[in-house]
């Protein structure tokens, strides 16, 4: 449970389910102990990617980065768990926001680490941009 006292604290959302939970290794950590921003950017690329491949039925590819805040850091041992969902769709592209929470090695403290909007385009086997398969009932 999170420290109520602490304006860093956080709960998990109710009733989501991660996209992606991974515990960061001393590999992913700089001389100070703190997880790379690039490692948390590419985790966050492979959470934002499920939701809209899973919506495009198909290839999919990140074209922007449209904000990422990084608001705690990660440490080595955290429990990081990534929450997306898509909060646009185009004729080609998915926006998906996806959230960044931290447990730490207690699992009693819960700190929302990041948060991050990205776009994907659905594209076909020449990785040109096609429209977004609508989605269906079978």
């Amino acid at each position: 449970m999170a420290e109520q006292g602490r304006p860093d604290s956080a709960e998990l959302p109710r009733g989501k389910e991660p996209t992606l939970r991974v515990v960061p290794m001393p590999s992913d950590a700089n001389y100070s102990g703190d997880i790379f921003g690039g490692w948390i950017m590419s985790q966050v690329d492979i959470a934002g990617s499920i939701p809209a491949a899973q919506l495009a039925h198909g290839r999919i590819v990140t074209i922007a980065v449209n904000s990422f805040l990084f608001k705690q850091p990660v440490m080595i041992g955290d429990l990081v768990s990534f929450y997306s969902e898509v909060s646009r769709v185009g004729r080609t592209s998915i926006t998906v926001d996806v959230e960044v929470y931290a447990q730490r090695r207690s699992l009693h403290e819960i700190v929302k680490v990041t948060e991050a909007t990205l776009t994907y385009v659905a594209v076909d086997d020449q990785r040109r941009p096609r429209a977004v398969a609508a989605e269906s009932g079978s």
